[in-house]
């Protein structure tokens, strides 16, 4: 993407979150724009999502937008040039967008109905609009605004919460994680090989150093989160790698640098954030300079070097020794459960909790041999939505939108498919899962036969992480049962989703020839337009009467999960590729 075209994107973007004025912060991870939103009112989300360069958008703490990897980092800056520069121009004066910000049609659909709220009927019974009792945009709008807020109520349980603050934590790693897992995986093929000899110290240096200091990363990072001061966050983190730590005996071992690794830095940064707070609850704001980081230092020091570094050192190895087990012992079942479970524990928020532990595993082992298994379940997505593009012939909206989001799929990037098409549609996210479960059981199996698969960082999926690939046997063994686990996955989604992902009426529905006389949701929607979603799982042929549901999801990339309405099959425009 060109400068100018990333320009023109952040450009596009503005005026339909409300303006500079409606910008209180911007951020960006992997692969979402974050933003910090002062009124959710003055977001134009139809017109978002009908942007060629929006794969979707997610409601969370932050508001997101989907642009997928590499086109984020380009775009971030360019915006946020733009909200630095309209902040002090364009104040948020009320609810109404900004004039010609949006499409008549767009402007229209969002005054007659705000978010949450019909705007058509789209299934068998539904009544037509002229048989609707009158509703005022202000009633529609509290009725949404009370929806969106009980749903997010139910999303922010304490558990969830930390699980964010954790992810938040380990996020902004990955960039590095992902490069000098590159670096390495290179040097070991130039090691295999026996080339370039003089090179591949430098490469070795390269590839390890952010790996030695991993930790101190983890604890700056825990600091910021938690409301400490990261650079203390980081110093006491710094104990856990120092060299002189060897001469030290805890609990009648000697310890050794690195023991506890991340875990030890975690739970070190976050005591440190706990005794910074108490002490400056006491100490004179006169000594505060001196008084308050000193005993941070040395406080949480004596406890990381005599406690903290042992037991997270006891419990880093138990994970090792525990995903090696698993995997050894029942590779093929584990495999299967975790590949097929994957998607449904991002809705829930629960798979941050793995983020500590691949970052573990990679510490200890050199690779994590989970984050291949839990790709699977993209593969699984991905034969799904092309089986939804072979069974509905007919359906140019939703073939259009298959079209378009393959290409990211393909690389992970599962958003697109998912909101786009799977969930939506209900039996097809299920039979992902299927595909997903069937490709992580193969690649388990082979764990449980003596190749392990693995992969050097966290983030990427799909075919994006063939370059991040590693195991205990050569690459080229590696590399051929990864891609065989893909094509499994795909394969698998496909059978799945082909012969049991749709019902006789879902078909009949879907796949009716567009026309006048075709139901609203089987013709080919024009860009920006929704039509009809169904809840996970949901047969439409067992519930006739339905005329608008909202499928409530997550999102799926390491970037953390967060509440979504999922619109059934938007247009061309609103999946567009991350290419």
């Amino acid at each position: 993407m060109s400068e100018d075209k990333n320009r023109a994107t952040a450009a596009a973007l503005l005026p339909l979150v409300g303006g500079a004025g409606n910008v209180t912060s911007v951020d960006h991870c992997m692969t979402r724009l974050r933003l910090g939103i002062r009124d959710l009112s003055l977001v134009q989300e139809e017109a978002l999502r009908a942007l060629p360069a929006v794969l979707g958008v997610v409601e969370d703490d932050t508001y997101q937008i989907v642009l997928g990897p590499g086109t984020v980092a380009r775009v971030t800056p360019e915006f946020a040039r733009l909200v630095a520069e309209g902040h002090a121009e364009q104040p948020v004066t009320g609810p109404t967008a900004p004039a010609g910000s949006a499409t008549p049609e767009t402007a229209i659909r969002e005054t007659a109905a705000p978010e949450g709220t019909d705007t058509e009927p789209t299934g068998p019974g539904a009544t037509t609009p002229s048989t609707t009792p009158a509703t005022t945009a202000d009633e529609l709008a509290a009725q949404g605004a009370a929806l969106k807020a009980r749903q997010k109520s139910r999303n922010a349980t304490p558990v969830k919460l930390f699980l964010r603050r954790i992810a938040n934590i380990f996020v902004p790693l990955i960039p590095a994680l992902i490069g000098c897992g590159i670096v390495a995986g290179i040097n070991g093929l130039l090691t295999n090989l026996g080339w370039l000899p003089s090179v591949v110290p430098a490469l070795a240096a390269m590839a390890s150093g952010f790996m030695s200091l991993l930790a101190v990363f983890v604890g700056y990072n825990t600091a910021k989160e938690f409301g400490g001061t990261p650079i203390l966050g980081g110093a006491v983190a710094a104990i856990i790698v120092f060299p002189g730590v060897a001469n030290i005996t805890a609990f009648g071992q000697k310890l050794s640098p690195g023991q506890g690794g991340v875990l030890g830095a975690l739970a070190a940064a976050l005591l440190a954030v706990q005794v910074e707070k108490w002490c400056r609850k006491w100490v004179p704001e006169a000594l505060d300079v001196l008084v308050t980081p000193t005993l941070t230092v040395l406080l949480t020091g004596l406890v990381t070097i005599f406690g903290l570094m042992y037991a997270a050192g006891e419990v880093a190895a138990s994970i090792g020794t525990a995903a090696t087990w698993l995997l050894a012992h029942g590779g093929a079942l584990a495999g299967f459960v975790l590949g097929g479970l994957f998607l449904p524990l991002v809705m829930l928020g629960l798979h941050q909790a793995l983020i500590p532990i691949h970052t573990t595993l990679i510490e200890q082992q050199g690779y994590t041999v989970l984050l291949p298994i839990l790709a699977m379940a993209g593969a699984g997505q991905v034969g799904a939505a092309i089986a939804v593009y072979f069974r509905l012939p007919h359906n140019r909206s939703i073939r259009t939108t298959i079209k378009s989001a393959l290409p990211a799929g393909f690389l992970g990037v599962g958003e697109p498919l998912i909101y786009g098409v799977s969930l939506p549609l209900g039996r097809p996210f299920i039979t992902a899962c299927i595909g997903g479960a069937f490709g992580g059981g193969f690649v388990g199996l082979c764990n449980q036969l003596g190749d392990a698969v693995g992969s050097t960082a966290i983030g990427p999926s799909g075919w994006a992480l063939f370059p991040l690939v590693k195991g205990n046997q050569s690459i080229t063994t590696t590399l051929v049962v990864y891609a065989l686990g893909l094509a499994v996955g795909y394969v698998a989604g496909f059978l799945a989703t082909y012969f049991f992902g749709f019902s006789k009426q879902m078909l009949a529905e879907l796949n009716a020839p567009a026309g006048p006389d075709a139901p609203l949701h089987a013709r080919a929607e024009p860009t920006g337009t929704d039509p009809a979603p169904t809840s996970p799982g949901t047969d439409r042929a067992h519930d006739p009467d339905r005329t608008h549901d909202t499928a409530r999801t997550h999102d799926t990339d390491a970037d953390g999960p967060a509440d979504t309405s999922a619109t059934a099959v938007t247009a061309s425009g609103s999946a567009s590729s991350a290419l």
